[in-house]
């Protein structure tokens, strides 16, 4: 077995505004990195959209109607001061959720072992009823729920080391005690959330909040000591990583200074667990990282982990 690529084009047509950090050469960037030699085994894989009932399963259809009925056949439409729609955004964020829907059938179909899915928009900001931060539709739990409900897992994990806190996230997943969240994020920082005092209705929800100016040494220390313990204990039967890159000391968003092999260790570290509690099941989804260069290089080494499992 090994790892599947997957994205699609049509990412690429979620058109922001002129300087928006959330741009399509993010992606342009990610793909560019695995078109190297060294990715030649990759599976690649086109997203699939994702049916409404997979987007039903973590928002209200009220919701999904709203954003749909949002979309612009024209120019931009602002949902707040950072989260634009174009004409192509509705199929991008469709994209997205069922590039992860996709990787989690492919996954408990082994016919991989692991997968990273290469989209935009991210999805790690989006509230049950509230697009924000770039984010339309929460991927990662999207991707929780199919692998709970249409595959029938008992408990399944997710990590998110991007810079900002998975807000969204957190909120989709408040209630599930089958779904533990993990979280490594800048504090203080947008959106605000993430102090380790939120623990969610099942005490599920763990945050390790990191200073800024945090070096990979502090980043290790709070996995270490906090994340991967709790994830060990959930005993999940998959393992999800928000795959963002945004700690990264190159990225101008925030003020952590993470470097490649971290992330590295990181995707080690849970691929481990994956391989006691969940037959090495992990699926990835790229969240944030805003300098190209680090953002290409980081989910190169993230993806190298994969691949050597």
């Amino acid at each position: 077995m090994n790892t599947a690529f997957i994205t699609h084009t049509e990412c690429l047509d979620h058109v922001t505004p002129e300087g928006h950090p959330e741009c399509a050469d993010r992606l342009r960037a990610v793909q560019a990195a695995f078109d190297a030699e060294d990715f030649a085994y990759l599976i690649r894989i086109e997203a699939p959209l994702a049916e409404d009932a997979h987007i039903l399963r973590v928002h209200p259809e009220a919701y999904l109607e709203a954003i749909v009925e949002r979309a612009p056949s024209e120019g931009f439409v602002s949902i707040d001061s950072d989260t634009f729609m174009s004409p192509g955004t509705l199929n991008a964020a469709r994209r997205g959720a069922g590039a992860i829907v996709e990787a989690v059938d492919m996954v408990m179909r082994g016919e991989v072992k692991n997968a990273f899915c290469a989209i935009r928009p991210p999805g790690h900001h989006a509230e049950t009823q509230t697009a924000m931060g770039f984010c339309f539709f929460g991927n990662v739990v999207i991707g929780a729920k199919h692998a709970l409900e249409a595959h029938g897992l008992s408990r399944v994990a997710i990590m998110d080391f991007d810079v900002h806190h998975g807000n969204g996230t957190q909120d989709l997943v408040w209630h599930d005690e089958r779904i533990l969240f993990a979280s490594t994020q800048q504090m203080p920082l947008y959106p605000g959330t993430g102090a380790r005092t939120e623990r969610g209705a099942h005490r599920q929800i763990v945050n390790a909040p990191l200073p800024p100016g945090a070096d990979g040494a502090a980043f290790r220390k709070v996995m270490e000591e906090r994340v991967l313990p709790s994830i060990e204990a959930h005993e999940p039967e998959m393992v999800f990583i928000s795959a963002g890159f945004d700690a990264h000391a190159r990225d101008p968003m925030a003020n952590l200074n993470l470097g490649d092999s971290d992330f590295a260790w990181a995707t080690r570290e849970l691929c481990k667990i994956a391989d006691r509690h969940a037959q090495g099941r992990v699926v990835s989804t790229l969240e944030g990282g805003y300098d190209l260069q680090a953002l290409a290089s980081a989910s190169a080494a993230h993806v190298r982990v994969l691949m050597e499992r």
